[in-house]
């Protein structure tokens, strides 16, 4: 009520200082790649100029220094005891990592961080000299298989390379019944389709398969890549969102079992060792799983996820006027 009688309003608060200071913060702690969306999402809600690469330039630049799951080893509830996000705040605003900006409370963001409480002997957040790994979390590829890009995820392992052949699903029901009956190897790389923005609708998380190849003990022996998301307690060489997806005649629509797939995070590629081109000339959309109803107004009116996800005009309507 204080920030409705003082007008303190969300496009105020929206800009591109804080979407950088936000995406420092999420990248030093490793959070989950749905806070590229989210982002990307309000940022474009808001008029802000917010492009998905700006998550690759600041997680090459940014350490972690937030030991939490699932790559490290507590909790949201520990982070909270330690001194909260206040906490990150404050090893960001010492490293001159973040600018100041306003906030909601009506107090500045580094007024909020230097009023915070770190808590004595707290291991949760560590220093910036002495971090747990020197680049953060978050990829964005490009290449053959993700001509709009893709997000990595890059928690709870040290690999940026990873190579092998394509293991092809059209669902995440489809690849969860194989890789539940230790169905996958050493080396493949599982890709799920048809689970994007509109071909699932709505984006689902894959997380019973990864949960099934951590079981396995497999999670750091494969790739899983997918037009769909992943959940934050996903970890693995993981990479999400690829763009354009299955349902809209994206590149993965038309891999096949056996195809080489290579992924480098560091050169920011990823890319198929087959010609696509003859494959997607006897491609149809694959029959939609809501033919009627909210879902498949949705599933006409979402646009890509490089872009948020959204359905606002402007931004859905894009690739139908290309």
């Amino acid at each position: 009520m204080d920030a409705v009688k003082h007008q303190r309003l969300p496009r105020q608060l929206i800009t591109q200082t804080s979407l950088r200071n936000t995406v420092t913060a999420l990248t030093a702690t490793q959070a989950s790649t749905n806070a590229i969306l989210h982002l990307l999402a309000i940022a474009r809600e808001a008029g802000v100029d917010f492009d998905i690469d700006i998550f690759d330039e600041i997680s090459r630049t940014t350490p972690v220094i937030g030991d939490l799951k699932p790559g490290g080893q507590y909790l949201a509830k520990d982070l909270y005891e330690a001194g909260g996000s206040a906490l990150v705040g404050k090893r960001l605003k010492a490293a001159g990592r973040i600018e100041d900006a306003p906030t909601i409370t009506g107090r500045s963001m580094f007024a909020e961080i230097d009023a915070s409480t770190e808590t004595e002997g707290q291991k949760v957040v560590l220093d910036f000299g002495a971090p747990i790994k020197s680049r953060g979390g978050y990829g964005i590829l490009y290449g053959d298989l993700a001509p709009e890009g893709c997000v990595a995820k890059l928690a709870g392992h040290g690999a940026l390379q990873f190579s092998g052949p394509a293991r092809v699903f059209e669902s995440e029901e489809d690849c969860f019944a194989v890789v539940e009956k230790n169905g996958s190897q050493k080396g493949d790389v599982i890709i799920i389709r048809n689970e994007g923005p509109a071909g699932g609708p709505g984006m689902r998380e894959m997380l019973a398969v990864t949960a099934a190849l951590v079981g396995q003990g497999l999670i750091d022996d494969v790739a899983l890549i997918t037009d769909g998301r992943f959940s934050g307690a996903s970890y693995g060489f993981v990479i999400g969102h690829v763009a354009p997806e299955a349902a809209h005649g994206g590149p993965i629509a038309f891999i096949e079992d056996g195809d080489i797939i290579s992924i480098d995070v560091e050169t920011r590629e990823i890319n198929v060792a087959a010609d696509l081109k003859p494959r997607a000339k006897n491609w149809t959309p694959p029959k939609p799983n809501y033919p009627s109803g909210a879902y498949a107004k949705y599933a006409a009116l979402v646009g890509s996820a490089s872009k948020g996800a959204l359905t606002s005009f402007p931004f859905s309507t894009e690739r139908n006027n290309k």
